[in-house]
C-alpha cells in the first residue's frame, strides 16, 4: 500500500522481506533476506534515499549503521520506545498522558504482588513483540496468577490494570521534518481476540479528538518525529487512557485510502521524503472491515454500492489479516448506515 501510494507522487519503493512472495513484491522490487541481515539492510539503504519500516519489531541497533548511507525515518528513538511497553508508558507519563496502572513483572512473586497491589481483572503482557492479541493473558481474578504465569511466565512482562472502557479509539497523524503536523479524524475500533475487526471513522467526539491530538503532538515533538504515527486509546468514563503507539502506518488507518483526501500511506511518504503534507479531511463516514484468515466471496462484496475491495495477496492462515474492504457514505446522516453495513459484513468475513 505504501508503494501504490508512492507511484502517483513519482516515488518508487524497494522492499526487504523474508519471502519473494511477500505482498510488497507484487508491486515493487524486493530484496529477499532476514530483516536484520546487515548486508541486506546495507543493500536496501544503498538503493534508497530514505529507509522506513511498516513493522516495529526490527531492532534499532540493526538500523543504526544505515544512517551513514541514507536517512532512516521515523527516528530510531520512536521505534525503540514503542518496542517496550514499560518504556512506552514511561514516555507517556513523562508527557502527562494518562495510562493504566501497571507494574513490571519478571518473576512469579512480582506478578502476585502486582495483582495484590493493582487488583484484578488485569492483563499480563509481554513487554516486547506482542501484537494482534499475541503475548497476552487476561487475569479475571487473583486465582488466575498461576495460569497466567504458566502461559507467559518469564522475564520481560508487564501487568496492567484492566480498563472498563466504553470504546477503543485511535488517532493517526503525520509530522514532517519541518515540524508541520496533520491529524486524521479519530476512528472507533472494534476488536475480537485482540485483533482489529472493523473501524468506523470519523468518531464523533470533537472533545476527545482535540485531547488525542494534544497527546500525539507532545509525543511527536518529544521524539522529533517524522512520518505517520498511530496512538490507540481507551475511552474510560469520558477520558482517554493511552494504550500504545505505533511508529508506522496502522491498520486502523486503512480507511483513509478511500475515506480521506490523502491516505495515511501517501502522507507517510510525503513526510519522510520532504514533501508537503496532504489534507486529512474525511470525505464522509467510512467503515473498514478486516478480512481474517481467508478472503471472502469477492463477487458478492463487489456488488455492494460504495465498497472498495483490498486483497493483500497473502496465503490463508487463521487470524491473519489477508485483506480488507471499506464502505464510504458521503452524507452526514449515513454514519449509522455505515456502521450497520460493517456489522453485516463482519458476519461474511
Amino acid at each position: 500500500m505504501l508503494a501504490l501510494a508512492g507511484y502517483p507522487l513519482g516515488v518508487s519503493c524497494v522492499f526487504l522481506d523474508r519471502s519473494a512472495a511477500a505482498p510488497g513484491a507484487q508491486v515493487a522490487p524486493i530484496i529477499v533476506g532476514e530483516l536484520e541481515d546487515p548486508k541486506k539492510l546495507e543493500e536496501l539503504a544503498r538503493r534508497s534515499d530514505v529507509v522506513t519500516f511498516d513493522w516495529e519489531n526490527i531492532s534499532g541497533s540493526a538500523l543504526a549503521p544505515l544512517r551513514h548511507i541514507s536517512a532512516v525515518l521515523p527516528p530510531r528513538a520512536a521505534l525503540e520506545v514503542s518496542q517496550d511497553r514499560i518504556s512506552e508508558k514511561a514516555l507517556f507519563a513523562k508527557l502527562k498522558i494518562p495510562v493504566a496502572a501497571h507494574a513490571a513483572v519478571d518473576t512469579l512473586a512480582q506478578l502476585s504482588q502486582a495483582v495484590r497491589e493493582l487488583g484484578a481483572p488485569g492483563v499480563l503482557k509481554t513487554r516486547r513483540l506482542g501484537y494482534d492479541g499475541k503475548g497476552q493473558f487476561v487475569l479475571r481474578t487473583s486465582r488466575d496468577v498461576s495460569a497466567a504465569w504458566q502461559a507467559l511466565g518469564g522475564a520481560g512482562l508487564i501487568y496492567e490494570k484492566f480498563q472498563a472502557f466504553s470504546r477503543e479509539v485511535s488517532l493517526i497523524g503525520a509530522r514532517s521534518e519541518r515540524g508541520d503536523i496533520v491529524f486524521y479524524p479519530l476512528s472507533s475500533n472494534t476488536h475480537g481476540n485482540g485483533i482489529l475487526r472493523f473501524s468506523i471513522a470519523p468518531f464523533t467526539s470533537k472533545r476527545l479528538e482535540r485531547k488525542a491530538q494534544t497527546y500525539m503532538r507532545r509525543v511527536m515533538q518529544a521524539l522529533s518525529y517524522v512520518g505517520v504515527l498511530a496512538m490507540e486509546f481507551f475511552v474510560v468514563a469520558g477520558r482517554l487512557i493511552a494504550n500504545e503507539m505505533a511508529p508506522r502506518v496502522h491498520n486502523s488507518g486503512h480507511w483513509t485510502i478511500e475515506g480521506s483526501v490523502t491516505s495515511q500511506f501517501q502522507n507517510h511518504l510525503r513526510a519522510i521524503c520532504g514533501l508537503p503534507l496532504g489534507s486529512t479531511r474525511a470525505l464522509g463516514h467510512t467503515a473498514m472491515i478486516n478480512f481474517l484468515g481467508t478472503m471472502p466471496d469477492r463477487d458478492a462484496l463487489l456488488d455492494i454500492d460504495g465498497l472498495a475491495f483490498h486483497d493483500y495477496g497473502k496465503q490463508s492462515r487463521p487470524g491473519r489479516k489477508v485483506g480488507h474492504c471499506t464502505i464510504l457514505k458521503t452524507r452526514a446522516r449515513d454514519r449509522d448506515q455505515a456502521m450497520q453495513r460493517a456489522l453485516k459484513l463482519i458476519q461474511w468475513t
